[in-house]
Order: structure tokens, then C-alpha cells, then sequence
């Protein structure tokens, strides 16, 4: 036998309690976690821990990869050339990089034709590019300066 509320009762030797509370429910939209990024994404500062990788970028389309030659960027580099040594910086919330050559000090930069060229200051917004993860785990780098253009090479 029970009782609601603040009353108690025994069932077969054990005491069981039960209390009721009233019930107060709020409505509130769920966060949206893109925006943040987004907003995170746009802020630099000292605090956030900044992160240095070396890789190389392999280009599909040219069976090569990326290098960079001072001011000349192509996908023509074999597998472990020097000039395809890329040093992946970040110091941003998001996915926001810069790349700079590990050979020649040179950041990719987009000019406002979309062309891809090496900078030795890649502080510019144009040396700046989002990593995208598409859905065949490849990654894409859209130019956050110029929204909606992407490093490519023909």
C-alpha cells in the first residue's frame, strides 16, 4: 500500500517514500553550437591554445602534392619532397588555418581573382582557410575571405 506525497507505507518490511513535486516546465530553443563556432571562430587571441602540425596536402585531381615555391603554389610534388613539407597552423576556436611551407616560409593566400599565391606575412584574412570534412572524409579549405571559394588545382 502506498500513500502520495509526503506519506509513507511498508511493503513486505521496506519502507518506500515518495514525494511529489510541482512541476514547472520551461520552453527553450536548443543551442545553436554552429553559430558558436562560427563566432568562436572569428576571435584570435592569446588565451587559445595554439596548434602547430607539419603534413603534406595531396591533391586528387593532379595525383601530386601541394608545394609551396615562394610565391608559386601547385600540386606537382612527389610524395615527400621538401617543398611539400606544409606547417598547418591554427590559434583560432574553429578550424581556421593558415599553411605555410616549411622550405621557403611562405603562406597560401587566395588573391581577389581566387588565384592561390605564396605570401611571407600570412596574417591577411586571404592566408586564412576553414577546414570542411566532407562526407568522404576528405577535407576541403575554403577561403575565409573570400566565402565560398576553395583551394583547388587544375
Amino acid at each position: 500500500m502506498y500513500k502520495s506525497a509526503k506519506g509513507t507505507s511498508q511493503a513486505g518490511g521496506r519502507h518506500t517514500f515518495q514525494r511529489s513535486l510541482p512541476a514547472q516546465v520551461t520552453v527553450q530553443s536548443p543551442p545553436n553550437f554552429t553559430q558558436h563556432v562560427r563566432e568562436q571562430s572569428l576571435v584570435t587571441n592569446q588565451l587559445s591554445r595554439r596548434l602547430v602540425c607539419t603534413y603534406q596536402l595531396y591533391s586528387q585531381t593532379s595525383g601530386k602534392h601541394v608545394q609551396i615555391l615562394d610565391k608559386k603554389i601547385n600540386a606537382m610534388a612527389e610524395d615527400g619532397d621538401a617543398y611539400a613539407k606544409l606547417i598547418v597552423e591554427t590559434d583560432t576556436f574553429g578550424s581556421q588555418v593558415r599553411i605555410k611551407g616549411a622550405e621557403t616560409g611562405f603562406y597560401i593566400c587566395m588573391n581577389k581573382k581566387g588565384k592561390l599565391i605564396g605570401k611571407s606575412n600570412g596574417k591577411g584574412k586571404g592566408c586564412v582557410f576553414t577546414e570542411i570534412v566532407l562526407e568522404n572524409n576528405h577535407t576541403a579549405l575554403q577561403n575565409a575571405k573570400y566565402e565560398g571559394w576553395y583551394m583547388a588545382f587544375n
